[in-house]
């Protein structure tokens, strides 16, 4: 025993009082921001089925569910809006009355106090499912940048707090800045997409949003799963263009990414908990395999420790409740 170290780890872990004391990394419901999909043509909420517990919601009662979510002390909602018709070029994405535009003007009544942050991406809106305009089989990157910055420029007209573009085109967080200066709002922050994988984490999304390609896929515009020195190039694109806050999506597999997106600047980091991510969990514990509440937690709880100041994630009421709990 006299060879025994003096230096006993375990000292600062024997009760919840001193681990909370000691704890280096912290998980905050002011944190969090919650996806929620917009279903132009619902008449009720419809649940998704590869994504339990999250719903479409119908226009008539979204602002009751955003104001739920408020109550729990989430900070912001991100909106995804399935339009009733589509089309070639995403038209419904960027009219005054779309489904989206719609939401914003009635969450800006019921829950003022919510940021409401819009997706900006035509893959929602077009018939084709690709993130832009479609010529000879290839998305036009040139092309979907005018039609992104309507889109935006329409969500901040409505009310929108923040925009966050999803498209992967190139140049988009420029002229989306640029546009929605020129109109006005200066102030208006832009949340970038920046580093965005190729992924298969995204199926039961495509599922919720109709969102599902109709030909190829998106590997053209989003990033190779196996890179991370070219995202660094993405985020130094966005930034130069202006962007406010830049994203890792997905999170999980992609920590690492994350951690070298907040060691290489200095703005705000979010990471998109994404649908595959859900759906596993929850599959997981619906079989029994797995304790739920502590597995959420730990994943979120890793998710910050790689370097994330917010979260993007379908657990956040969940996580919101447990918390306040």
């Amino acid at each position: 025993m006299n060879n025994f170290p003096h230096v006993r780890l375990r000292r600062l872990r024997q009760n919840d009082k001193i681990r909370s004391l000691v704890r280096e990394t912290h998980l905050r419901v002011d944190q969090l921001i919650y996806p929620m999909f917009v279903a132009e043509g619902a008449r009720e909420p419809q649940e998704i089925s590869s994504m339990p517990g999250i719903m479409q919601w119908p226009l008539d009662q979204v602002a009751e569910e955003a104001t739920r979510i408020a109550a729990l002390g989430i900070p912001a909602i991100l909106l995804f809006g399935i339009p009733n018709e589509k089309d070639a070029v995403g038209s419904q994405a960027y009219a005054e009355h779309g489904v989206i535009q719609e939401a914003i003007r009635r969450l800006k009544v019921a829950t003022p106090e919510t940021l409401i942050i819009t997706d900006v991406c035509l893959c929602e809106y077009t018939d084709h499912g690709h993130c832009g305009v479609i010529h000879n089989g290839t998305v036009q990157n040139d092309e979907s940048l005018e039609l992104l910055a309507q889109m935006a420029l329409s969500h901040v007209e409505a009310g929108a707090d923040i925009v966050a573009p999803s498209d992967m085109m190139d140049g988009r967080i420029g002229v989306l800045r640029r546009t929605l200066d020129e109109h006005g709002y200066n102030q208006t922050p832009i949340m970038a997409y920046s580093v965005k994988y190729a992924s298969g984490f995204y199926g039961p999304f495509r599922e919720a949003a109709g969102s599902t390609p109709q030909f190829g896929d998106r590997r053209a515009y989003q990033m190779d799963p196996a890179n991370v020195r070219e995202a660094l190039r993405e985020l130094e694109q966005d930034i130069n263009e202006g962007a406010d806050m830049v994203m890792v999506k997905p999170a999980l597999s992609y920590l690492d990414v994350i951690r070298q997106v907040r060691d290489h600047c200095d703005l705000p980091v979010v990471a998109y908990n994404v649908s595959g991510e859900y759906s596993m969990v929850k599959a997981a514990a619906q079989n029994g395999w797995i304790d739920e509440q502590r597995v959420v937690m730990e994943i979120l709880t890793g998710i910050r420790r790689a370097g994330a100041d917010m979260i993007i994630t379908y657990f956040a009421p969940e996580v919101a409740q447990w918390l306040n709990d």
